[in-house]
């Protein structure tokens, strides 16, 4: 099972990414965000779920085991499969855990492919797997506050923002 991909991103094919590791091109499914910020012949890293069907074996591609995490879980959920989970973890990780611990059915239905019925699955289904909000939310403090608005400003996405300041140190 193919699990991490660090290579070089050769084009885009009918939706996919190809990859090449030392001289083998994998085509990977990945999400509208990584189209959007990876061009032709750049670096990347990618955490790779195998989505093996009677008829097929799919690669999916993420930029952090957060997001892969997070996929995984949705396709516990009877009525998301990997496309639709694919587009699901495009809206970004933190948004959509707090839509499903605060049971935001409106952020799903605003979703391509998320109907109210399937919105509703997502939320009772993954709410108790994801654990408290607190877990997942940073501290509400004036300055991190701050910082994450001035890297935001600065061009980083809020999940980007969110990743860098969990990494600085707590003093």
């Amino acid at each position: 099972m193919i699990s991490y991909l660090k290579g070089k991103l050769v084009n885009y094919i009918s939706g996919k990414a190809v990859v090449d590791v030392n001289g083998v091109g994998y085509g990977v499914w990945v999400g509208e965000k990584i189209k959007e910020k990876i061009k032709a012949e750049e670096f990347l890293s990618l955490f790779i779920h195998t989505h093996v069907r009677e008829d097929a074996l799919d690669l999916y591609g993420f930029t952090s085991k957060e997001e892969l995490e997070l996929f995984q879980l949705l396709l516990t959920v009877s009525g998301v499969g990997p496309k639709t989970g694919l587009i699901i973890i495009d809206q970004g990780v933190t948004a959509i855990r707090q839509a499903i611990l605060k049971g935001d059915v409106g952020f799903f239905m605003t979703i391509p492919r998320i109907g109210k019925k399937n919105a509703q699955k997502i939320i009772i289904e993954l709410k108790s797997k994801l654990g408290s909000l607190e877990e997942f939310d940073l501290k509400q403090g004036g300055e991190t506050q701050a910082l994450l608005a001035a890297l935001q400003n600065m061009g980083y996405s809020r999940e980007e923002a969110m990743r860098a300041v969990r990494q600085l140190p707590n003093d």
